[in-house]
């Protein structure tokens, strides 16, 4: 008789290692939303010692945000957003194509991908202590230019809407093009070189590479980025509260909504903040569903066309037989 092997089931096991994740998402992401959408239905702050609430309002907190001063912050963070985004995914694709582009033989690959990389890893608080150093009126900027006689006098780069946005715009895009850039490079080093060759074979240019055959397939990374840069653009904090000491100067037009978010969280009102919150996750929502549908729309609608030609074809093949 033989013995029958006893075959070990390891699919549970699976389970068993991702239950800390969800204990861990369970208790500090998913408890603290429901939280915050409910308070967000109630009247809960604090005048003074004394606590008000949380006693239900309705929509009361939702039409007071569309009554107060959130749209125009909402303006500003899609200006600074834009400011510092558009020169990041740029300057991230030009670099992306030259370090990748076996023409070209750049040396020293290495060297730069964690030179470009570095500003990723120092703190915005830093940065922005830097740039605030650098560019105020007393600084090394200012004391460079009327030195070399380029001004006549010091430029309050952060007493004008232009020069407050310019600074913000800036540091975004030198913390970020650098991881942006490993991420489009990681992309293009995923196709295959014989579509490459091939390309050079059929006599491309270069400028035709890119636009028709490295900007198409790396399309699902490009969403990814869009999506990711637009959820930290909404979330833009730490930069403009330093720089501006959480004022949002010259004239609140720096203001993020983050920064609005956090004026009522000092002011203890969690009701206002729990329905800014939620604004801010449905815009979030809406803006990220309208890039993925703009980057991964035409290939869903070309597999749909595709599969319907393909049953359209079986169709006829099985009517002929």
């Amino acid at each position: 008789m033989k013995k029958k092997s006893k075959s070990v089931s390891y699919a549970k096991w699976g389970y068993v290692f991702i239950i800390p994740f969800f204990l861990c998402y369970f208790i500090f992401s998913l408890i603290p939303l429901v939280d915050t959408v409910r308070y967000s239905f109630f009247e809960y702050y604090r005048s003074g010692i004394k606590e008000i609430g949380p006693n239900f309002i309705g929509m009361e907190n939702y039409v007071s945000l569309l009554q107060s001063d959130m749209l125009d912050y909402t303006g500003n963070t899609i200006i600074l957003w834009v400011i510092g985004f558009i020169p990041q995914i740029v300057i991230a694709l030009l670099l992306a194509n030259w370090f990748t582009d076996i023409r070209m033989k750049i040396r020293g690959k290495q060297f730069f991908k964690v030179v470009i990389y570095l500003p990723n890893l120092i703190m915005a608080s830093a940065f922005a202590m830097l740039f605030f150093a650098l560019f105020s009126t007393n600084g090394p900027i200012n004391s460079i230019l009327t030195s070399a006689d380029l001004v006549e006098k010091p430029i309050d780069f952060m007493g004008t809407v232009f020069g407050t946005r310019s600074l913000i715009g800036l540091m975004n895009f030198l913390m970020w093009f650098g991881n942006t850039t490993i991420m489009l490079m990681a992309a293009i080093m995923g196709i295959s070189p014989d579509v490459f060759e091939a390309c050079e074979l059929d006599g491309c240019t270069g400028i035709k590479r890119f636009f028709y055959i490295t900007l198409p397939l790396i399309r699902p990374i490009l969403a990814y980025t869009l999506i990711t840069s637009i959820i930290g653009g909404l979330q833009m904090f730490d930069v403009p509260q330093i720089l501006t000491n959480g004022q949002g100067n010259p004239d609140r037009t720096s203001m993020t909504l983050i920064m609005f978010l956090n004026s009522h969280l000092k002011s203890k009102n969690y009701g206002m903040a729990g329905a800014l919150s939620v604004y801010l996750f449905i815009v979030s929502g809406i803006l990220c569903f309208f890039v993925y549908r703009m980057t991964n729309g035409n290939e869903e609608e070309a597999a749909k066309k595709a599969a319907r030609k393909a049953a359209k074809k079986q169709a006829k093949k099985g009517g002929v037989r």
